[in-house]
């Protein structure tokens, strides 16, 4: 996890409602079911704001997601790579 990531990516299954703990001192609560290998947001993350895992932008929010909310296809629009739109 980089200083300026927003989300971080779950190296286990998380139920909805689990406190984990983040660097030895934050604790965040989930807000939902987090399959192993997807992603929940570490703050607060508003409609249009940059997506940040690794220290790299992955994404673009489509919608407000709240601290402890999985980060997936419903609420993240990709910058780039994709096919399905023309430039």
């Amino acid at each position: 996890m980089q200083q300026k990531d927003n989300v971080a990516t779950a190296l286990r299954d998380f139920e909805k409602g689990q406190v984990v703990t983040l660097a030895g001192e934050q604790r965040l609560h989930l807000k939902n079911h987090i399959g192993f290998g997807h992603k929940f947001a570490l703050c607060p993350i508003k409609k249009g704001a940059d997506i940040t895992k690794y220290g790299e932008v992955i994404g673009v929010a489509s919608t407000d997601i709240a601290a402890g909310e999985h980060v997936h296809l419903h609420n993240v629009e990709g910058k780039r790579g994709r096919g399905d739109q023309r430039v």
